[in-house]
């Protein structure tokens, strides 16, 4: 038992080495508050699958199961947090926790379809589609230095 728990501790915390140095590479090529894409607003925007696979899998699992160990990182897959969709809309936003914000590094359509794709997906089953439009009104401003 004690082999089993090191090895999924090892585990754990090299997806925690690996969504931290993700982070650290893709903040590395925003502004210098450290949050921005300069390509944001001109790269063709990921769908939902893409995003989710891009900048979520890392930390929430594949099959969206989340995990725990050296840090807590939520199951996405049957989650009831997900019935209001502007919770998620909020989260990605503003981070929460240990989750970092993606306000300025995701497009509001990008933002809108890994919402939804995540509310349709993994055992969920939340069908009122969210349009970018309402993350733009979530958005506000994105902060000048």
């Amino acid at each position: 038992m004690k082999n089993i728990s090191k090895k999924l501790s090892m585990k754990l915390l090299a997806g925690l080495a690996a969504c931290c140095l993700w982070q650290g590479a893709a903040w590395a090529d925003g502004d210098s508050s450290g949050h921005g894409d300069p390509d944001v607003a001109t790269r063709k925007a990921y769908s939902g699958a893409e995003v989710y696979r891009r900048y979520c899998m890392a930390c929430h699992m594949a099959d969206a199961q989340g995990a725990q160990g050296a840090g807590r990182y939520p199951a996405l897959a049957n989650n009831p947090n997900l019935t209001a969709a502007g919770y998620p809309i909020f989260v990605i936003l503003n981070g929460l926790g240990g989750m970092p914000w993606f306000n300025g590094m995701l497009q509001d359509e990008e933002i809108a379809a890994v919402v939804n794709y995540v509310r349709t997906h993994f055992g969920n089953q939340y069908t009122d589609a969210v349009k970018a439009e309402d993350v733009k009104l979530m958005r506000g401003p994105v902060p000048q230095e």
